[in-house]
């Protein structure tokens, strides 16, 4: 598990395993089953986490329980609400886990306290908000621009295995449709 969170690190950085070892010393391993929280809607965020194995969503909630899937977060991916956790405000979402998960966990004056430690990890900061702000900024795109098939269709392409792995519902909700239209495309597409 370790191998997956330096390499991933590694990658974004070019940090070296000694490094990384200040970061993997603050954090601590959790698991996750299905359908249990990561974070909360409505709570103030004090911690991020590396999936190291499994699988999550960030969810929005309507009022009347309708879902809104704004991402998927497989490993090797960092999962946080990182702008509720810095305001020190509520979330707006839940992250939820999907699968069988486990998760490097980091709290985040922990988090705080390293940065001022060695300011080299902001580079890190910096490579994961430049990252998630160009997969908000793509996806907005997408729904501003382009159709509901168009959309599948580049699902399938950034998460070739995804549909194996999650309820349909949960693919329509972050394609912005019904399951019954993603019903309709998936069958148009197979023939």
């Amino acid at each position: 598990m370790i191998p997956e969170i330096q390499n991933t690190i590694a990658k974004l950085t070019n940090f070296a395993a000694l490094d990384i070892a200040e970061l993997l010393e603050i954090g601590t391993i959790k698991t996750y089953k299905p359908t249990a929280y990561f974070l909360r809607a409505g709570q103030v965020p004090a911690k991020f986490g590396f999936v190291i194995s499994g699988l999550f969503r960030y969810v929005y909630m309507s009022e009347e329980g309708k879902e809104f899937t704004k991402v998927f977060m497989p490993e090797k991916s960092f999962i946080s609400s990182y702008s509720a956790m810095i305001s020190k405000k509520p979330s707006y979402f839940f992250i939820e886990s999907l699968e069988p998960s486990e998760v490097l966990v980091i709290a985040y004056e922990d988090w705080e306290k390293l940065r001022r430690t060695n300011p080299k990890w902001n580079l890190l900061l910096v490579k994961l908000l430049e990252k998630g702000y160009a997969v908000k900024e793509k996806r907005e795109r997408e729904f501003l621009l382009l159709d509901s098939e168009t959309r599948y269709k580049i699902f399938l392409e950034e998460y070739p295995d995804l549909e194996k792995r999650v309820r349909q519902f949960m693919i329509a909700s972050y394609l912005g449709i019904t399951p019954v239209a993603l019903s309709r495309i998936r069958k148009k597409i197979n023939g």
